[in-house]
This record gives C-alpha cells, sequence and structure tokens, in this order.
C-alpha cells in the first residue's frame, strides 16, 4: 500500500524545480524522493487548490508564487488528486484511486478497517470499490466489470498496510517541510502546515530562528 498523487505536471511551470512525469502517472510520495520530485509533489499538491477566491475571500496576489500558493493557504478544505494505491505483487493486480478519490481522505480506511461495510472510489466507466466481509477485505479493481480483477487480504493485513502508508507520509512531509525551507523560506511555514492538513497529519514544528 502506497499513498499517490496522481501528476499532470504543466510545461510551463518555473517556480520552482520539479521532476518530470507521464500525465496522470502516480507518484508515491514517501521518504525517498528527490528534490525534484518533492518539488513536483507540492506542486501537484498546491495546483489542487489553485482555484480563484470566492466573494468572500481576499483577492488573488499579483506575486507569481504568492499567486499560486493562494488557494493551498487559504482554502478551509484542501483536496490532494490520488489516494492509496495496492498492489498483489504475487498476482501484480493494482487497486488504483478513483476519479472520486483525493488522497486527503486516505484515513478513511481506518474507519472502514474498523467496521465500515464498503468504500467507494469512483464511477463509470472504472469503479474501484473496498468491501469487507467479516475479517476478510476484498479489493475490486473495477465493479463496474463482472469479472474484474480483485485483491483479498485479511483486516489485520490491512491495518498492518495502513501503517505502513502513514509512516511514509510522514516521511514524505518530513522531506517536504525541509525542501520548503530551502525553496520558498519566506512561505515554508504556512506551505508545510497545509500540507500536514491535506495528509491528516500533524504539523510539523517549526525552524528555530538563527
Amino acid at each position: 500500500m502506497q499513498p499517490v498523487l496522481e501528476i499532470n505536471t504543466p510545461e510551463d511551470f518555473d517556480l520552482w524545480p520539479i521532476a518530470g512525469a507521464e500525465p496522470f502517472a502516480f507518484l508515491p510520495l514517501n521518504g525517498a524522493l528527490s528534490p525534484a520530485e518533492v518539488g513536483t509533489a507540492v506542486m501537484r499538491i498546491t495546483a489542487c487548490n489553485d482555484i480563484d477566491p470566492d466573494g468572500d475571500r481576499p483577492p488573488r496576489p499579483a506575486d507569481p508564487l504568492q499567486s499560486f500558493l493562494y488557494g493551498l493557504l487559504t482554502f478551509d478544505h484542501l483536496y490532494a488528486a490520488g489516494g492509496l494505491r495496492v498492489t498483489d505483487h504475487a498476482t501484480g493486480v493494482a487497486f488504483l484511486p478513483g476519479c472520486c478519490d483525493g488522497l486527503e481522505d486516505w484515513r478513511d480506511w481506518h474507519v472502514f478497517a474498523d467496521g465500515g461495510g464498503l468504500l467507494g472510489f469512483g464511477h463509470e466507466p472504472v469503479s474501484p470499490v473496498a468491501e469487507r466481509f467479516g475479517d476478510t477485505v476484498r479489493l475490486t479493481v473495477n465493479a463496474e466489470h463482472s469479472g474484474s480483477p480483485v485483491i483479498e487480504l485479511p483486516v489485520t493485513g490491512l491495518r498492518h498496510l495502513l501503517a505502513g502508508a502513514e509512516r511514509d507520509l510522514t516521511d514524505f512531509l518530513a522531506l517536504a517541510t525541509a525542501w520548503a525551507r530551502r525553496r520558498i523560506p519566506e512561505h515554508a511555514g504556512p506551505v508545510t502546515a497545509a500540507l500536514a492538513r491535506v495528509l491528516g497529519l500533524p504539523a510539523p514544528a517549526a525552524a528555530p530562528k538563527p
């Protein structure tokens, strides 16, 4: 199980270095990313929330960096395209985030593991679904097809995978915190606090004053 972001890299992005990626590919978040990959992840999460302000919000700043960060730093409910990817290495079956999935909702899996009956992540033409039958979890890659590949595992196994996914997210946030302090030091505190909210993690400690 890996926390992943769905990547869509704009060709003209120049606010900080980013890594190249195939459109709509998934970038796993963990503590092993390069600085450019961290930059890509921060760019993508920020871009998911790069929405023009409504009537109740102050106008978007003119400065390009502040303008790009505007939504990430001002919206109450942040979104990150992606979710949790589960791969059965024995069969090669991969359960991918759906169109209605978001990484900010990854803790819904804990609610599901503790007694939920069904989690749906999309709609036609691809509908990934997680179901619980007693102590067994079944992940159906596409519930729209009767012969869809599935992954089955015990609930205890799911909880173990979720703990690993949380460690990956925690390690990524540590990388992103260090990255922000180097690349956008004047915005590092608010940006990393916003990333922590997206990931459902405690905000990182403030950097010591020089």
